[in-house]
C-alpha cells in the first residue's frame, strides 16, 4: 500500500511539474513582457491613446492616484487618465526598478514614475503595476501612484 501511495505522489508531482512549466515562459522573458506592457501604458498616456490603454488594461482594472481619487473599471480609469493627462501636462516616464511574481500568470512591477513639468520641474513619484496574465498577453490589473513625502 505504501509503494502505491508513493508511485502515485511521484506520479501526481511529475504530471504537476510538467503541466506548469510546458505552458509558461521564462522569468526573464515574462520581465520583459511586463516591461513593455509598461513601456506602453507610458506611450498611451502621453499620447492619450485610449485604444492601445483599453487593448493593456483589464476591464476591472482599479487605480488609486496620488491625490487619493479611485478609479475603478476600465472607462472610468481611461477617463481619469486622460483628465489627468490634459491637466498635468509634461512628459512622463515610467522606469520599471523591479518585478515581483506571485504566480506563473500574475507579478507586481514597481516604477519609478516621473512627470517633467513644462516648466522644468519634475514631480518623482512612485508606481506600482498589478499585471496579469490574460489571452496570453500581460494586461495592467492594478495602479498604485504614490508621491514620497521623503526621499525619492
Amino acid at each position: 500500500m505504501k509503494k502505491y501511495f508513493l508511485l502515485a505522489l511521484w506520479a501526481l508531482s511529475i504530471l504537476t511539474g510538467c503541466g506548469t512549466t510546458s505552458s509558461l515562459t521564462s522569468d526573464a522573458e515574462a520581465s520583459q513582457a511586463i516591461t513593455h506592457l509598461i513601456d506602453q501604458y507610458s506611450q498611451a498616456r502621453e499620447s492619450q491613446d485610449t485604444v492601445l490603454l483599453k487593448e493593456i488594461l483589464t476591464s476591472d482594472i482599479d487605480q488609486l492616484v496620488s491625490s487619493g481619487e479611485w478609479r475603478r473599471g476600465i472607462r472610468t480609469a481611461v477617463q481619469g487618465m486622460q483628465r489627468s493627462s490634459s491637466n498635468n501636462p509634461g512628459t512622463r516616464t515610467l522606469t520599471v526598478e523591479q518585478i515581483r511574481f506571485l504566480h506563473p500568470g500574475t507579478a507586481i512591477a514597481d516604477a519609478r514614475y516621473v512627470i517633467e513639468n513644462p516648466d522644468g520641474t519634475a514631480r518623482k513619484m512612485w508606481s506600482t503595476f498589478v499585471v496579469v496574465r490574460q489571452e496570453k498577453r500581460w494586461r495592467i490589473s492594478a495602479i498604485r501612484n504614490m508621491l514620497p513625502t521623503g526621499g525619492y
